[in-house]
């Protein structure tokens, strides 16, 4: 059974599906604060350690490229089962409401690039996951309140957390379908 890869790993997929790149250049590109660096920070050698482990899993490849007088460098692509791989994570909403700080900020970041049908996929499926944990907050808090206040409070504080990122979602519709009318 092959490991199922970390949200990062899932990211360098991303970018390999942009085109072939060496490791270099997609630590580079993992480190932009205009993009992807504001979710990861991570060294250059830990992206080759994961560059090496999705080999591994048979999702990128590599070709070799001289470069002169210096060693040959390896440039990664992102193979069949790879693709596949990464559409099926990207369509999948987080399971969990702790996973929307890295892991759904990643999917979206990479749903943001492909066309709006996959953005607006992303967004539902996400909202009906939200969604369902929202009732199930409700359920558990309902009988709470009077006898144990605390852990009232404490759904009580998930639920707004959860209110807060349906309301999010609903920004991210409005701004990313408007960035893509303006780019058609």
């Amino acid at each position: 059974m092959v490991a199922v890869p970390l949200s990062v790993e899932w990211s360098l997929l991303g970018f390999l599906r942009q085109r072939p790149m060496h490791g270099y250049e997609i630590a580079r590109r993992l480190a932009n604060p205009e993009g992807i660096g504001l979710v990861w920070r991570l060294k250059q050698s830990h992206v080759y350690a994961l560059l090496a482990k999705l080999e591994t899993q048979q999702y990128i490849a590599y070709t070799t490229q001289a470069e002169g007088a210096r060693p040959p460098r390896k440039v990664y692509y992102v193979t069949e089962q790879g693709t596949e791989a990464f559409l099926a994570w990207l369509r999948r909403p987080v399971t969990h409401a702790r996973e929307m700080r890295l892991e759904f900020l990643a999917k979206l970041y990479f749903a943001s690039l492909e066309e709006p049908s996959v953005v607006t996929q992303l967004l539902e499926a996400q909202r009906a996951a939200i969604r369902q944990w929202l009732a199930e907050q409700h359920a558990q808090a309902a009988p709470l309140r009077e006898t144990r206040p605390y852990e009232w409070l404490v759904h009580q504080f998930r639920i707004g957390q959860m209110e807060a990122m349906l309301a999010w979602l609903d920004s991210c519709t409005g701004v990313l379908l408007a960035r893509h009318e303006k780019q058609a």
